[in-house]
């Protein structure tokens, strides 16, 4: 005798189609969501202020503002470092926000190569 499980459950041809579905809807908002995270600009600062980076979803520094008062000819390593945080956070926030953003899209799913 062979168990029958109801109607909804295992790897019918509906159940797949709906699967499939839905995993297109999924990439498509994702795309849409990518496209949209590219044309954002996230401003950072480091060193209270001190230097200030703007940069797009793509990553790609469309500002650096440094404040007169840190340039300090007999410092140049200070002046690196402030600019390589503020450079370095203004990624990582990149990169987070664009996580957060996709990953309300997919349920937390992890599709890999999306982000």
């Amino acid at each position: 005798m062979k168990a029958r499980l109801p109607q909804g459950y295992g790897g019918g041809p509906g159940n797949m189609q709906q699967m499939i579905k839905q995993a297109q809807k999924i990439q498509e908002d994702m795309a849409k969501k990518s496209e949209e995270l590219e044309e954002m600009e996230t401003t950072i600062t480091s060193g209270g202020g001190a230097v200030e980076v703007v940069i797009t979803g793509k990553k790609v520094i469309k500002s650096l503002t440094i404040k007169p008062e840190v340039v300090d000819p007999e410092d140049i390593e200070m002046l690196q470092d402030l600019i390589m945080a503020g450079v370095n956070e203004a990624i990582r926030t990149v990169e987070e926000i664009a996580n957060k953003e996709m990953e309300k899209i997919s349920g937390g799913l992890n599709v890999p190569g999306m982000f």
